[in-house]
């Protein structure tokens, strides 16, 4: 899959792209509107970019996670070589291992919901003049189609093309969606 950006001013002609997006069969958890005007993307009830994912934090939480068990089996190494034999004499390894672990993937989250996402840097000048970011991910099959629709919205201009999320993760998302829906 493959993720395609465009870049739009108006929220009206992106809210209609929508709507024929879904008629061809899109799902929500493909298309999605990056704006810094929040509140008027959810007037025209557009599906925003969470703010999650407008922040970096799975990717630092995840850098912190791999430097928190890189000090975590330094902590084990030393354990080992000062010759630790019961379970006793090695608690203290143990619980500084868990503690440095636990302790650098919260660091890294806490960094990554200070920074906004690599992904989303190149749209920041966009951003900041006040124009929004379609986006939509898309197989091959769906290329076509995509590129057919677009084509009649005149506004829309195309700004590149990216990674998209995985497909097994989109079927998730929609599915997961379903089934809350179908809640009682």
């Amino acid at each position: 899959m493959k993720r395609y950006y465009f870049v739009s001013e108006n929220l009206d002609e992106l809210a209609k792209c929508e709507q024929d997006l879904f008629g061809a069969g899109f799902v929500s958890a493909q298309v999605h509107v990056l704006s810094q005007q929040d509140a008027a993307v959810e007037k025209h009830r557009l599906h925003d970019v969470s703010s999650f994912s407008k922040f970096d934090i799975f990717h630092s939480g995840l850098v912190g996670a791999a430097t928190g068990g890189v000090l975590a089996g330094i902590s084990l190494s030393v354990g080992w070589m000062m010759g630790a034999a019961t379970t006793l004499d090695w608690l203290p390894f143990m619980f500084l291992a868990f503690v440095l672990f636990g302790f650098c993937t919260w660091e890294g989250g806490f960094y990554g919901i200070q920074v906004s996402n690599k992904e989303f840097n190149r749209f920041a000048e966009l951003l900041d003049g006040g124009k929004h970011i379609l986006m939509v991910d898309a197989d091959k099959k769906q290329a076509e189609k995509l590129q057919h629709i677009i084509s009649y919205y005149a506004e829309l201009d195309e700004a590149g093309v990216g990674r998209a999320r995985p497909a097994w993760m989109i079927a998730t998302q929609t599915n997961l969606q379903s089934f809350v829906r179908a809640m009682p």
